[in-house]
């Protein structure tokens, strides 16, 4: 089958697209095209052309206003599942009286890929269509407003956003969008970093039954973002707080993870937005209960801390500093410690240079809860796309202007070899691409509780997710693995959106908004122990020896498989509970070949892509 016949019918006209590196944060959305310290700016020509290449510089209204109702942008709304995976406000996912967690971090629905890679997934409309919902607070970098307005009128809608300079073609974009919506008001986010941007994706949700919540998220608020990989997390519906409940007063630290301390470190990083801009939402937030939640929040906001007058347990963080106290207070399964093996994968790589991530960000992803020196050092893998899945991705190399890594200069050669042994396929080692709509793998994942391995069938769903997760063995090979964390955020491997070197003084600074969540798996054991408080004393006694909670990596579903959990599960590993994690790529993972390279936005590829496209810069 030839590129052709594997991309009909996938032909989008005019759709302006973005380049963004992290030294030079370039995005634009369909009406806001931006070019910035001389980057161009790509653009996909309609189908009877056959390259993509910069347009001029010029204003144009979004030109997704105009699709149909059943053109693809506006499906992604809503998530297209089978009856028994179809997600609604009650199937948040959050603990139940069971053996078995499901995922606390869903994947996106993606239109164009086949049903089965749609299971258990999270369109826009199951966020954001619930006639419930009275205020919605959006904060992201990227707007069609128009898009996200496929929502009741009488929502009150905030859209938070960073682009603060008055002649900023986005944010000219965005407050003409917003003069044609009463109910909705635009929020200028103070930059006070000239490379900053306002990463950070969030929704924060009010609504009629006196209930609050917190969505996290890694897309963009653009159509062309959710034909892409994408994750979510979806806090519980928060109640209003019990005003007679205790209160865990500031001698006495909230416990990381545990609600308590999310909600001090998301007032925190809302705080930082200035009370003109973001008092209202703090004021409200303030009056609810956060204790169903399971997270660790790590954020980040511009500016400079002092690490060495900070106490962290009780003064938010932010950054990778923030990243390494959650996870200096995990610790790994016990048992047979194999080396652990920790997975970067994002959508843009900064020129960082081999000394920050040595001494800073690998350090950082490293450290455990009561380290040893007979602690073995993580093997560290990056998962990033070649131009060759790039090509064969949903939209071709229009999902390559979303994905970043700079190859030209000298400094970029040096950083790319010292990368290169830890380059890895995003489409892993199944099939690339599936164009039939039907994958290799099964749905059904009854084994993979026992292997920890499978497809996750999203290869041609390029990734704009960023995920860090640390598996407790290697990830190359077909032996089962667990998982002892997973990071979700909108940062990608840049000292902008996670922090500079901390400097002699003590300092680390920052010039971004990001957002993301860690989840492990001892943050259910709590709930174990709540569930054998009116056991026997010989049954507690096994429970405190034993009942260890697990993590394991799912493919194409949110849950383990249970038939696998009773059957091919030893007894002693069934004394605890199982937390489910969903794979946005698969397992095994394929190294890059010796003559492979990373995607590159800023090199023309002659190539063409499954449109029929060719990329020129």
């Amino acid at each position: 089958m030839n590129n052709e016949q594997r991309c009909a019918k996938r032909r989008r006209t005019d759709i302006d697209l973005r380049v963004n590196d992290e030294d030079d944060v370039v995005e634009t959305h369909s009406g806001a095209p931006m070019l910035v310290k001389g980057t161009h700016i790509a653009k996909v020509e309609s189908a009877s052309r056959s390259s993509i290449s910069p347009p001029p510089m010029r204003r144009a209204i979004s030109a997704y206003r105009n699709e149909s109702k059943d053109s693809p942008s506006q499906e992604v709304f809503q998530s297209k599942q089978s009856p028994s995976s179809s997600l609604s406000t009650s199937t948040i996912p959050q603990f139940v009286p069971t053996d078995t967690v499901p995922s606390p971090i869903q994947l996106s629905n993606v239109n164009g890929l086949p049903a089965a890679s749609n299971v258990d997934t999270v369109g826009l409309k199951d966020i954001l269509g619930d006639p419930l919902i009275k205020e919605c607070w959006l904060f992201n970098y990227l707007y069609d407003v128009d898009f996200m307005l496929d929502v009741r009128g009488i929502v009150q809608i905030k859209v938070v956003h960073g682009s603060w300079k008055k002649e900023d073609l986005n944010r000219l974009y965005i407050e003409e969008a917003v003069k044609r919506y009463p109910n909705v008001k635009a929020i200028t986010a103070y930059m006070p970093e000239m490379y900053g941007t306002h990463h950070s994706k969030m929704i924060i949700l009010i609504r009629h039954d006196d209930t609050a919540q917190i969505v996290i998220l890694t897309g963009n608020f653009i159509p062309h973002d959710w034909s892409m990989t994408q994750s979510v997390w979806r806090s519980p519906l928060l109640p209003l707080q019990d005003h007679h409940s205790h209160h865990t007063p500031d001698s006495q630290p909230s416990s990381i993870g545990s609600g308590p301390r999310f909600k001090r470190d998301i007032l925190s990083y809302l705080h930082a937005y200035g009370s003109s801009k973001t008092g209202s939402l703090v004021a409200q937030l303030q009056a609810y209960d956060f204790t169903s939640i399971r997270a660790a929040l790590v954020a980040s906001v511009p500016g400079k801390q002092n690490l060495r007058n900070i106490d962290p347990d009780h003064e938010t963080i932010f950054g990778w500093p923030a990243l390494k106290h959650v996870l200096a207070h995990i610790s790994p399964l016990p048992g047979e410690q194999k080396q652990p093996h920790i997975v970067m994968q994002v959508s843009s790589v900064a020129s960082v240079g081999e000394k920050w991530l040595s001494t800073t960000f690998f350090p950082t992803l490293s450290v455990e809860k009561r380290m040893t020196a007979a602690t073995k050092s993580p093997n560290i893998s990056l998962i990033f796309p070649t131009a060759d899945e790039i090509r064969e991705s949903i939209n071709g190399y229009g999902s390559g202007s979303s994905i970043h890594m700079r190859l030209q200069s000298a400094a970029n050669q040096k950083q790319l070899r010292f990368l290169k042994p830890m380059l890895c396929h995003w489409g892993g080692s199944s099939p690339i691409p599936s164009h039939a709509g039907v994958s290799t793998a099964t749905a059904d994942n009854t084994s993979q509780l026992k292997t920890g391995r499978g497809d996750a069938m999203r290869s041609r769903a390029a990734p704009h997710i960023k995920s860090y997760i640390r598996f407790s063995s290697s990830a190359f090979n077909d032996e089962e693995t667990a998982i002892d964390w997973a990071v979700m955020t909108s940062a990608n491997l840049s000292k902008q959106a996670w922090g500079g070197p901390e400097s002699a003084s003590g300092e680390v600074k920052i010039c971004s908004y990001e957002i993301g969540v860690v989840v492990w798996p001892g943050l259910w054991e709590e709930e174990e122990k709540k569930h054998q408080s009116g056991a026997s004393n010989l049954e507690k006694k096994v429970s405190d020896e034993g009942r260890r909670a697990s993590m394991y990596p799912v493919f194409g579903k949110d849950e383990l498989d249970m038939r696998a959990t009773r059957e091919e599960v030893g007894e002693k590993d069934r004394k605890g509970v199982r937390v489910a994690l969903r794979m946005p790529y698969s397992l095994p993972l394929t190294t890059y070949t010796a003559d492979e390279t990373p995607w590159c936005a800023t090199e023309p590829y002659n190539e063409r892509d499954c449109l029929g496209r060719t990329w020129n810069v």
